[in-house]
């Protein structure tokens, strides 16, 4: 080293030390920031649990009502359908006539109509099958609920870990670009350095915003599904790497069987058999029974010209069923109770259907997140670590520092989408893919809807790229 550069490199030597120093500090504080690696700050804003917020939705989200009343009105059709049809009371005349020749008979009759058969106690037996359709589908709209409510917790504490992850990285993104400037004027870094730098602060900055947005709409969502549209923003407790794996055959094997919606089918079977049984005795008829008292007026043919006076009177009757037997009533309680087994068949495999897709995205996010956590971010991670300490060392270049950040910053972000489609998908197998808490209840009677298409966790975008 000659004697005129060794001034210039004793005056620049200091300064490329801070450098590297703040460059390696940096490295640190993105390595030690990063969402399930290390703890963030404590944040001021108000917390809320996957308990409270439940509970909310069970007191204020409107289906449960709606479930209530769908009950009251079963219940009222069980009673209406069991009570014995009222008396007739009315008045009775004939050959009525007046002046000198007196006679006629007036009176009262009181008329019954006797249902014979047994048919009042099977029209019970039809709208207490229809009672326990209505308090199941009100067993099934608390899970949809319940379920709903989980499923959008989980979407806002990924939303709420992305953003943090956002946040973190593009600090260590500004932080980056004075590292840039700072190289570039002791010429450790040339112009398109500084500038990439730039861009990857400039994305890190958009990317945060885009966060935002999302969180925002993720708890609006949220919002609504507990029934408490302006509830304000909060931060919410928990962690999505507490997810446990579950037994996704065994889960589809249970949906299938033990649903409330496979109950709300078997009991429709029910209804139709009773509704056959009902309309096999609806020819046999029932006895009418007419009975009153009356006075005669006609005159006796004895010397003083009494009246008959008062006179009682019964009449008793059966309608013959000869044309009439209910023969196309039976024919269609017979294609209703067909349609309704069938309607048990088609359920169970509505559910096999639309579990298949869960149960794909359950495995694939599985396997995702496992090979995230155990692989690929580890290796990103000593990656990026090795690049920096290199880099102080002067042996590598600093883009290659800014790539291996994004790299490591994609696969954290991809890992918190893999968490949420894993958690998502495990909720869902467990609450029988019931995930819809504001879809309204059916009503009893009607065709149940196992699954409807609000909501379900249907995610894939588990890919190392940005959503």
């Amino acid at each position: 080293m000659n004697s005129l550069t060794t001034p210039v490199f004793e005056a620049v030597a200091p300064l490329l030390g801070v450098t590297r120093s703040v460059l390696y500090f940096s490295c640190f504080l993105f390595l030690f920031a990063m969402p399930g690696r290390a703890q963030t700050g404590v944040s001021e804003q108000k917390t809320v649990t996957l308990e409270d917020l439940q509970q909310m939705a069970l007191q204020n989200n409107p289906t449960f009502a709606q479930s209530a009343a769908n009950i009251q009105a079963a219940e009222g059709r069980k009673k209406e359908s069991g009570l014995y049809p009222n008396p007739t009371v009315g008045y009775q005349g004939e050959q009525i006539r007046g002046g000198s020749f007196h006679g006629g008979e007036q009176g009262f009759f009181v008329q019954q109509d006797v249902v014979l058969s047994g048919r009042l106690g099977l029209n019970r037996a039809i709208f207490d099958q229809e009672l326990k359709q209505a308090e199941t589908e009100a067993e099934e709209q608390k899970v949809r609920v319940v379920t709903n409510v989980r499923i959008s917790y989980i979407q806002a504490l990924a939303a709420q870990q992305t953003l943090d992850l956002r946040q973190n990285l593009s600090k260590l993104a500004d932080d980056a670009v004075q590292t840039s400037h700072q190289l570039a004027n002791v010429g450790q870094a040339d112009a398109p350095d500084v500038l990439e730098s730039e861009v990857e602060a400039q994305q890190a900055e958009l990317a945060v915003t885009m966060a935002v947005q999302n969180q925002q709409r993720v708890w609006k969502a949220l919002s609504a599904v507990v029934g408490n549209p302006r509830l304000p923003l909060m931060r919410l407790e928990g962690k999505l790497e507490d997810t446990q794996p579950v037994s996704a055959d065994e889960l589809v094997e249970n949906i299938v069987n033990e649903s409330p919606a496979a109950r709300i089918a078997k009991l429709g079977v029910k209804r139709a058999e009773a509704t056959l049984a009902r309309a096999k005795r609806e020819s046999i008829p029932d006895l009418q029974i007419r009975a009153g008292m009356q006075q005669n007026g006609e005159l006796l043919s004895e010397p003083n010209g009494r009246p008959v006076g008062l006179q009682g009177f019964a009449d008793v009757g059966v309608r013959i069923p000869i044309f009439n037997r209910n023969q196309g009533n039976i024919v269609t309680a017979r294609a209703d109770l067909e349609r309704a087994k069938r309607e048990v068949e088609r359920v169970r495999l509505v559910l096999r259907e639309r579990a298949a897709s869960i149960v794909q995205s359950y495995a694939f996010s599985q396997a995702a997140v496992d090979r995230y956590k155990n692989q690929m971010i580890p290796r990103a991670q000593k990656a990026y670590e090795m690049y920096a300490k290199k880099y102080q060392e002067m042996a590598s270049a600093y883009p290659q520092v800014l790539i291996a950040q994004r790299t490591l910053m994609q696969l954290e972000v991809s890992y918190v989408t893999a968490l949420e489609t894993f958690a998502t998908s495990a909720v869902s197998l467990q609450s029988y893919l019931l995930t819809d808490g504001l879809e309204a209840p059916s009503q009893p009677g009607a065709i149940d809807q196992p699954v409807r298409e609000v909501n379900i966790p249907f995610q894939m975008g588990t890919s190392p790229q940005e959503r």
